[in-house]
């Protein structure tokens, strides 16, 4: 489809005021957190580099990057077991009920954050009687990122067939077999896709986290909650939120990468 030039530059125009609605505001972060003031104000009197190494000096805000990674990592640990397993499950055997069963799956990514942290902070204190901990957050979370990991899979699974499996079965091998041999290498780069997004989507949750965290339970969402509006602390809670972004952006890109890449092979 050929678009006039009146079009293009229509779609171009509305494509960068998107971005830039999207960008800027982290962009104004960027620069904030090298400026000279101690409060979130705009144009910066000046720049420093003052407030990066009180950043990483901080023992709360390292302590809070350590429970984030501990966090993510458990969780997408857990959501691709689990994932791969459900995933598997629902896309090579039929059963009465399997696409409830695939719905409710994915369902937990559609739903509003905080009717998922009240719900499980029900669930946690009064079903089940669980004082809130960092496992009840590694739980909460693996609840959605097992979504990220099952879409990444059971896309694959459906692009794959099962004519290799079956000649594998044919040739005497067994279920786990053909599964380390023929399976899994074919769900490597989705699976290490699908981990990247859980990852980073675990990283920077902070409305879950919020309702199913305990008191003693800090993760570095939460940590810029409770310090963006403390006296002279602006400055510093830029310079995590500028390594938050990093760090979300990193797998989500490799992943991308990873992807782009798959296309051209095929």
């Amino acid at each position: 489809m050929r678009l006039s030039r009146a079009a293009r530059g229509i779609l171009g125009g509305l494509t960068v005021l998107v971005l830039a609605g999207i960008y800027l505001p982290l962009f104004v972060v960027f620069v904030n957190s090298f400026s000279t003031s101690t409060s979130l104000s705009w144009p910066p009197p000046g720049f420093t580099l003052e407030w990066w190494a009180k950043a990483f000096r901080s023992e709360g805000a390292l302590d809070a990057l350590v429970t984030s990674v501990q966090i993510a990592s458990v969780s997408t640990l857990i959501a691709l077991v689990l994932g791969t397993l459900i995933s598997l499950a629902l896309q090579r055997y039929s059963f009465f009920g399997r696409e409830a069963v695939s719905l409710l799956v994915i369902l937990p990514i559609a739903l509003p954050g905080i009717i998922t942290g009240i719900a499980l902070n029900n669930a946690f204190r009064t079903i089940l009687g669980v004082q809130l901990s960092i496992y009840t957050v590694i739980v909460a979370h693996a609840t959605f990122c097992i979504v990220t990991v099952f879409n990444n899979v059971i896309a694959r699974l459906r692009r794959l067939g099962t004519s290799i499996e079956d000649a594998s079965a044919d040739l005497g091998a067994g279920l786990w077999t053909t599964f380390r041999l023929i399976t899994f290498p074919q769900l490597r780069s989705a699976l290490f896709a699908g981990g990247l997004l859980a990852f980073a989507l675990s990283f920077d949750e902070i409305i879950v986290t919020t309702f199913t965290a305990g008191a003693g339970v800090k993760t570095l969402p939460l940590w810029i909650l409770d310090n963006l509006f403390r006296p002279n602390q602006a400055p510093v809670v830029n310079v995590i939120a500028v390594v938050l972004v990093i760090v979300s952006i990193i797998p989500i890109y490799i992943a991308q990468r990873i992807a782009g890449a798959e296309k051209i092979v095929r």
